[in-house]
């Protein structure tokens, strides 16, 4: 019952793609499109990491972005409490993010409230 379950569901959100209704499937994954990094002193960096994705609403919205290191880890988290519909893509910063002695770069994933973990992350390299 449960796969008959996924299916349906995935049939539903093919078929209001097809027919350009809005809805989950119009958004897709959040997109990492660029990210600067600066050290903080410490061992600790600052990061503004520019997002795209196209919110349709509280429904559908990049909720948050990551830092972490490539074994997964997470090393922080900017956490994003409204739409950015008529901001793309948009740009915000995360401070205060202690990097591993030796880590020489990092990745930034973008998330949004329907598809969770986007596909198109950036590593930048630490100076």
């Amino acid at each position: 019952m449960k796969a008959i379950g996924k299916i349906l569901v995935l049939a539903g959100v093919m078929l209001g793609a097809a027919m350009g209704w809005p809805g989950i499937a119009a958004a897709g994954k959040a997109s990492v499109v660029k990210v600067t990094a600066r050290s903080s002193g410490n061992g600790t960096y600052s990061f503004s990491a520019s997002v795209a994705h196209a919110d349709t609403g509280w429904k559908h919205y990049t909720n948050k972005f990551e830092v972490l290191i490539p074994d997964g880890k997470v090393l922080g988290t900017r956490v994003l409490f409204h739409t950015h519909v008529d901001e793309q893509p948009f740009t915000r910063s995360l401070g205060n993010v202690k990097i591993p002695a030796g880590m020489t770069s990092v990745i930034v994933r973008a998330w949004d409230s329907v598809h969770q973990a986007g596909d198109q992350t950036y590593t930048v390299k630490l100076k």
